[in-house]
């Protein structure tokens, strides 16, 4: 049997955020460069990256 820990859990939630985080950015109204940008940085750092994007990233709309 399989044996699934908490780094699996946490594992499954930074990539689910990620995920989350590149679909954002691809809906994101900035360049195409800048889109970029985030996208190699949220793939290549998965947490640090998806924690900046959070906090630096491109807002929607409202911004």
């Amino acid at each position: 049997m399989m044996n699934f820990g908490f780094g699996s859990v946490l594992g499954l939630l930074v990539l689910i955020g990620d995920i989350w985080a590149i679909l954002n950015i691809f809906q994101s109204p900035v360049s195409n460069e800048k889109k970029l940008i985030w996208i190699v940085a949220v793939v290549l750092l998965p947490v640090l990256g998806l924690i900046l994007w959070l906090l630096l990233g491109p807002r929607g709309r409202n911004a």
